[in-house]
């Protein structure tokens, strides 16, 4: 399966990017990195920069009916870049759109804020998001992974990197699960 992994050109936090993408690789998935632009995303270990990595589609060009699912890493600024990038928000909408499974974690859901797809739905997320789901019309709950199915496609949310372990697990099985 070929899984979109959507960041912004920068502000990505680094093991959300890459621990999801060997769970993937490793499960015989084709991770495809994602991006407002094309070239090199730089990722970061919280404030401090870490490593860069290859742009593999830009957005604009991308489509979501080219892939089953859709993983979006966290970082506090790599969702606050997407969100306000209109074509990274509709291309997350479009897989919600076409009930694709789609996975977030930390502060990764304000782009679902954005996209309005998290109305009805019960996510987990960084702490600091949780009224800001609210205020979408989210349940939010403080548990290290949630799987919601109210609604077109499933949706698996988590809080932080110390959940990644269990976020992997989660998201590759309802992937898994949804393959078409």
């Amino acid at each position: 399966m070929r899984i979109a992994f959507l960041t912004a050109p920068e502000g990505v936090e680094q093991v959300e990017l890459t621990d999801p993408w060997q769970a993937a690789v490793d499960a015989g998935h084709e991770p495809v990195l994602v991006s407002t632009e094309s070239g090199e995303i730089q990722a970061f270990n919280h404030l401090d920069k870490a490593d860069t990595f290859s742009v593999d589609e830009v957005v604009g060009e991308a489509s979501a009916e080219s892939f089953g699912g859709l993983v979006l890493p966290g970082g506090v600024a790599n969702p606050d870049l997407l969100r306000t990038d209109g074509k990274a928000v509709a291309f997350v909408r479009d897989f919600f759109e076409q009930g694709q499974p789609v996975a977030a974690i930390c502060h990764a859901p304000w782009t679902l804020v954005e996209a309005d797809v998290v109305r009805g739905r019960v996510l987990t997320s960084w702490p600091s998001l949780a009224t800001d789901l609210r205020n979408a019309g989210a349940t939010w709950v403080d548990e290290q992974v949630k799987i919601c199915d109210h609604g077109p496609s499933k949706l698996v949310t988590s809080r932080k990197p110390d959940d990644l372990k269990a976020f992997c697990e989660a998201f590759l099985d309802v992937f898994t699960q949804e393959a078409r």
